[in-house]
């Protein structure tokens, strides 16, 4: 079959289904819902106010992230549960701070069945309540300390203004609960799972991220400390990708979880809870993507390998389809998974065969990020080899190289993990550019003025009034007190608002 006459009808269809893509220097939100369009990643559910279609690009995107997270779970002595979505309104009462940080993004079902309820349900937040319910059913002794589990689910938190990915009325995650016999073993939890994130974020998301403690304004509500990870966007902006929180007693005190002590007393369960979303996508989207679409890091990429076939009449394609599924046979044996990874993650491939001209093709793929896209024509085969075209111009590829088909395959692995380190390189030098230390309130205010936001490292005295006051003048949060390793080393100085005495820097950002 010719790439002919249908081709020319086809590619007005796309033509009219796609569309440009707004500068980031033009307009940064509107080149992000842009990148999610073009790469078909989701779209609006209009029918259903502040939700969203993932799509089936997109969906495999956070099932690549799933799978990975949840060996890692497993790998520390978590296992999965799931809990009812529905939780009671009065569950969500008992515990003074919980109730009072969500109940304006509650939603409360009144009516099934077509009668009103004795009592209102919750349709899921977060399962902090309703885990804590079944804990105490579960928990009698010391000897059943530390119960570890984790689920998946969606939760429903109403939100006010809404982007895909990011924050959405509905949404999917992970969260952790655990209950502990001692305050030290629950911190101990806490820090571990936020490690976990953090090497996650670093080793399969090549984004990097600043560790640190969340302030008492921000903590997660009903918390006693939360910790987090903040990543830089490629506008200035924060992300907090993922928390970890210490709960104290206070929802063994709540849901009465009790337990015999080895001593033979009774105490409360010390608990935890930890999660991240599908807000994590679009961290990807904005630490690595361009101004032509979609950069997906390799190991989180669906589709690593695009091949499109090149030929003028039916006898080039049959020998170029035939020499293209033998490479994709040969590719498909490689395993890329990292050496710490409990799976095995092997070389995706596409050949891209429809009746469309090859240069629309390079234009769908290179927006919805695939790393590498071979081209393969009869020239190539008469010399043996592939045209190879990495997404992103870096120390792993530039511009189009002709290589040795028997090459190209046995480096696939090599070609892909430079790649994935590259993507790291970059952002870790966006996030050293963009760091700096701030100590008066005019360079604040110039660094933060309209849209403009930075990695701002400034000293604050400690006051819930000070912090307020910050936020409310310049839409300015603060991200996190950084932990040891992540942030500059504590020093004495004057707040960058009030001028007050200040122990050290904390991190400072607009954030999504």
């Amino acid at each position: 079959m010719k790439q002919g006459a249908r081709a020319e009808q086809q590619e007005d269809q796309v033509g009219k289904a796609g569309g440009k893509i707004t500068p980031r220097e033009t307009d940064y939100p509107q080149w992000y819902q842009d990148v999610i369009r073009e790469a078909e990643l989701a779209e609006p559910a209009k029918v259903v106010k502040g939700c969203m279609v993932v799509k089936p690009h997109g969906y495999a995107i956070w099932e690549k992230l799933q799978r990975e997270l949840d060996a890692r779970f497993k790998a520390t002595g978590h296992q999965n549960a799931y809990f009812p979505l529905l939780v009671p309104q009065s569950f969500i009462t008992k515990e003074a701070e919980h109730v009072e940080g969500f109940s304006p993004e509650l939603a409360v079902v009144t009516h099934a069945g077509g009668e009103k309820l004795e009592e209102p349900y919750i349709i899921r937040p977060t399962s902090e309540t309703i885990i804590g319910y079944f804990f105490s059913r579960w928990i009698e002794s010391y000897r059943d300390l530390p119960l570890l589990v984790n689920q998946w689910a969606n939760v429903m938190r109403w939100e006010k203004r809404t982007r895909m990915f990011l924050r959405t009325t509905e949404f999917l995650w992970q969260e952790g609960h655990t209950a502990h016999a001692s305050h030290e073993e629950a911190q101990a939890e806490v820090m571990r799972m936020l490690a976990v994130y953090g090497d996650f974020a670093e080793q399969l998301m090549a984004m990097p991220v600043i560790r640190g403690i969340k302030t008492d304004s921000e903590r997660f509500a009903g918390a006693v400390q939360t910790t987090c990870i903040e990543a830089l966007m490629q506008d200035g902006k924060a992300l907090q990708a993922g928390t970890s929180h210490d709960l104290g007693q206070n929802f063994g005190k709540a849901f009465n979880v009790t337990f015999q002590t080895e001593a033979g007393g009774r105490d409360y369960v010390w608990q935890t809870s930890w999660g991240v979303s599908t807000r994590l996508v679009g961290g990807v989207i904005m630490t690595h993507s361009d101004d032509s679409g979609l950069v997906l890091p390799p190991r989180l990429a669906p589709i690593h390998v695009v091949i499109v076939p090149i030929y003028k009449n039916d006898e080039e394609r049959s020998q170029v389809l035939a020499a293209a599924e033998s490479i994709r046979a040969q590719l498909s044996d490689v395993d890329l998974a990292p050496a710490r990874s409990r799976y095995r993650d092997f070389v995706e491939v596409v050949i891209d065969d429809r009746d469309l001209r090859p240069g629309n093709k390079f234009y769908m793929w290179e927006r919805k990020g695939v790393p590498v896209r071979v081209e393969l024509g009869p020239k190539d085969l008469a010399k043996g080899q592939v045209c190879v075209k990495m997404r992103v111009d870096t120390a792993a590829g530039r511009g189009k190289e002709f290589i040795p088909q028997n090459e190209f395959v046995a480096t696939i692995k090599e070609r892909l993990d430079r790649f994935q380190d590259e993507l790291l390189r970059l952002a870790q030098e966006r996030l050293r550019e963009r760091e700096r230390n701030i100590d008066t309130w005019d360079e604040f205010l110039a660094a933060f003025a309209g849209e403009k936001s930075t990695f701002a490292w400034c000293h604050w005295d400690g006051t819930r009034e000070t912090e307020a006051k910050i936020k409310e003048q310049t839409r300015v949060t603060i991200r996190c007190i950084p932990l040891p390793g992540h942030g500059p080393e504590p020093e004495a100085g004057r707040c960058v608002f009030s001028g007050a005495p200040s122990a050290r820097r904390v991190l400072m950002a607009k954030a999504y």
